[in-house]
């Protein structure tokens, strides 16, 4: 709780323009971190790394460092954790594949995973398999959605048959 002075009970004070949120560590390196606001959008570098890693998620506050207000500070870090993001050998399950197969090619059916997470089916050419697991495994978006769906692992799967290809892509806790 805080006073209209801008004072926390402590006596420290507090910075009016601290912003909490879920961020996706973009770059870090011993010096200073980018953070991505996975709602938002918003990337703030940091004035310095408090620890974090590239693919970290942090539960954290942050706030403008002064004075010139261009770099951000990390007031607070409530969790942290890695995302882990893998090709498996694993083919997609029966119902995945079923999925795919009730779809064009070129489309994406999103599902949501029995417990946490959320699981994406692409269907796509049998020839463009490998470069959609590369697209997959690259793209910043695919950890940014990690990030909002809480989860700390995305796996990939693929089959193809004579028609069509298919990617899952698996948000798994």
């Amino acid at each position: 709780m805080t006073g209209d002075d801008g004072v926390d009970p402590a006596g420290d004070t507090i910075d009016r323009e601290a912003t909490e949120g879920r961020f996706l560590v973009t770059h870090a390196d011993g010096d200073s971190a980018v953070l991505k606001d996975v709602e938002s959008g918003q990337v703030n570098t940091l004035a310095d790394n408090p620890g974090v890693e590239e693919h970290d998620v942090v539960e954290a506050t942050i706030a403008p460092e002064p004075p010139m207000e261009v770099t951000w500070r990390v007031l607070e870090v409530r969790e942290r954790h890695a995302l882990r993001v893998e090709e498996s050998d694993e083919p997609p399950t029966a119902r995945e594949r079923e999925v795919a197969g009730e779809q064009d090619v070129g489309d994406l059916a999103r599902r949501e995973r029995a417990g946490e997470g959320e699981i994406h089916v692409l269907t796509v050419p049998s020839e463009e398999v490998e470069a959609a697991i590369a697209d997959v495994l690259e793209d910043e978006g695919t950890l940014a959605r990690a990030a909002r769906l809480g989860v700390a692992r995305v796996e990939v799967r693929s089959a193809t048959t004579d028609e069509y290809g298919v990617v899952s892509v698996r948000y798994m806790p």
